[in-house]
C-alpha cells in the first residue's frame, strides 16, 4: 500500500515508499519521474523493484531544511500517480 511522504530529520528528508500492481505500471511511472526531474532539475534518491519505488528527497540547500520548494516538488511527483 502507499504510504504518504514522511519527513525525517537528521538530515532533513522526505521520503515515500510507492508501491504498483506490475513491473509495467513501475517502469511507467519511472519513465515520467526521470522526466519531471529533467525539467525541474532536482534528482530525488531512488530505490525500486519489480513493483515498488522508494524515494528519498533532500533539501536543495546541502545541510538545509525541507521548503515549501521541496513539498511542492513532492507534490508534483504524486500527480504522477
Amino acid at each position: 500500500m502507499d504510504q504518504p511522504w514522511t519527513q525525517r530529520a537528521r538530515p532533513d528528508r522526505l521520503e515515500r515508499r510507492i508501491e504498483f500492481d506490475d513491473y509495467e505500471t513501475t517502469r511507467t511511472f519511472l519513465e515520467r519521474l526521470n522526466a519531471l526531474s529533467e525539467q525541474e532539475a532536482r534528482f530525488p534518491d531512488i530505490s525500486f523493484g519489480r513493483t515498488y519505488v522508494n524515494l528519498t528527497l533532500r533539501p536543495e540547500q546541502e545541510d538545509g531544511a525541507i521548503e515549501a520548494v521541496d513539498t511542492t516538488f513532492a507534490a508534483a511527483i504524486d500527480g504522477l500517480l
